[in-house]
């Protein structure tokens, strides 16, 4: 095909054109799928309580504890139970009591209550007996996938770190945290660990609990709420899948 000389100047003209508007089209699809424009379901602060340097929250039981339920005026009621998988210890005069979820001193405060409608003075200790070794799982992006048993203070950096880091492909922007609290739906946060790594936002390293699931995509996670109900589907394990409901 021969082009006559003086069109040439109007198809150059009309190229550029037309690659301006393609990288305008592409700058505008590269903002719109921006992580930073994916909304967290749960802030931060709902999470972290005051960052990765608070003091350690306290304990929160959970199902499979063992606890020690202890009357210091009436020990004929003393008792041994084991919270069930519905989150519930069924006792003396009082049958069937709330206890995942609640801390050894919350539970106390509530046997103190329901007792006393028995006993005039119902003092009672809970100790928890067996602390199981608790973890969490990594998955996605990293060197090695899986279960990491869960120290006192770990973060989401520190857990990846322990999975053998962030592979090369690693989204650092945008790795997603699930956690579960019992009686309710999970929470889920997006978290943007460049900030944590950099130092520029150091409340993104977030301070992590028994079961959480730490994810870190290859690609942008466009859905939350979509990624969530396909990644429970498909990828997450048994034991952890326990107690999450959509």
């Amino acid at each position: 095909m021969t082009l006559h000389p003086t069109r040439r100047p109007d198809l150059l003209r009309w190229t550029l054109t037309v690659l301006v508007a393609l990288v305008g089209a592409l700058a505008l699809s590269a903002c719109q799928s921006s992580p930073h424009r994916v909304a967290n379901p749960v802030a931060l602060q709902d999470l972290n309580g005051n960052g990765p340097e608070a003091e350690a929250a306290a304990y929160v039981l959970r199902p499979g504890d063992s606890l020690d339920v202890r009357f210091f005026y009436n020990p004929e009621l003393n008792e041994a139970v084991m919270i069930r998988p519905d989150g519930r210890i069924s006792l003396q005069l009082v049958g069937e009591q709330q206890a995942a979820g609640l801390s050894p001193g919350e539970l106390e405060q509530r046997l103190r209550e329901a007792y006393s409608r028995d006993l005039k003075t119902p003092e009672v200790s809970v100790i928890v007996t067996n602390v199981p070794s608790y973890q969490v799982y990594v998955d996605g992006e990293v060197g090695a996938p899986g279960t990491v048993p869960i120290a006192g203070g770990m973060t989401v950096l520190q857990s990846v770190a322990r999975a053998g880091g962030f592979g090369d492909s690693a989204r650092r922007d945008e790795v997603v945290l699930i956690r579960r609290v019992p009686g309710e739906e999970p929470q889920v946060a997006v978290l943007n660990l460049d900030g944590a790594i950099n130092g520029s936002d150091l409340s993104q390293d977030v301070r992590l609990q028994p079961y959480d699931v730490v994810y870190v995509p290859r690609t942008a996670i466009g859905n939350v709420n979509q990624f969530m109900a396909q990644y429970f589907r498909n990828n997450l394990p048994v034991p952890f899948s326990f107690g999450y409901s959509f």
